[in-house]
């Protein structure tokens, strides 16, 4: 169980760092706020859904990507001849 703060104790480093670290974070708040809107601050779900459309647009730009290779290779005109050469000079 924790202790109760008491005045008379020296603060520590920790103590302080983590006090002024949390004003921080309020003031960023604050300023966000009154730039953008209370309406408008961006939340932890905001930035994890973001995260995930983008993630979802690399895999279809991927997948297309993949796709046209394929077709690519499949309609690219077969050359046997050079493939019996470098078959002969194995």
């Amino acid at each position: 169980m924790s202790q109760p703060l008491n005045p008379q104790q020296p603060t520590n480093l920790a103590t302080v760092s983590r006090t002024l670290v949390a004003l921080a974070a309020d003031v960023v708040t604050g300023v966000q706020k009154v730039v953008v809107g209370p309406g408008n601050v961006r939340t932890a779900r905001d930035n994890a859904w973001a995260a995930i459309q983008a993630d979802r647009a690399r895999a279809a730009a991927r997948a297309e990507t993949s796709r046209a290779v394929a077709a690519m290779i499949a309609t690219s005109p077969r050359r046997p001849a050079r493939a019996k050469k470098m078959a002969a000079a194995r």
